[in-house]
């Protein structure tokens, strides 16, 4: 007699690991950029006027949000499995998943207002 095991869950494997590598690939590259655009100063002292000028162009902006946003994604992946994995109760783990979900649209929010607020 053959016994076929039936999977239970939500089955995001696949997509978790894609999604972990490509964020943490943005993550590298945004840092990387930061090391190097603070390198290419030359010696000179980083202070709030070289950090202001950096943020003050556009392109710049865009790329810090698009590493806030896989950071946030990257973070919520991880928190997600350790909860589905550690949190046995569905209604604590889903009101904790709820308060990361919450946490993360504000972190959010705070992000496009630090880099598109007023100065």
């Amino acid at each position: 007699m053959v016994t076929h095991k039936i999977s239970v869950g939500a089955h995001y494997g696949l997509r978790d690991w894609l999604s972990q590598r490509i964020t943490a690939l943005v993550i590298t590259l945004y840092t990387l950029l930061v090391i190097v655009i603070m390198f290419a100063r030359g010696g000179e002292p980083v202070d709030y006027g070289a950090w202001r000028s950096l943020f003050d162009r556009g392109w710049f902006r865009v790329i810090s949000f698009v590493f806030l946003l896989a950071v946030y994604y990257h973070a919520w992946v991880g928190v997600r499995n350790i909860l589905m994995d550690y949190v046995k109760p569905t209604g604590v783990r889903l009101f904790l998943q709820g308060l990361v979900i919450c946490a993360l649209i504000a972190y959010t929010g705070w992000g496009i207002q630090v880099l598109w607020g007023l100065h």
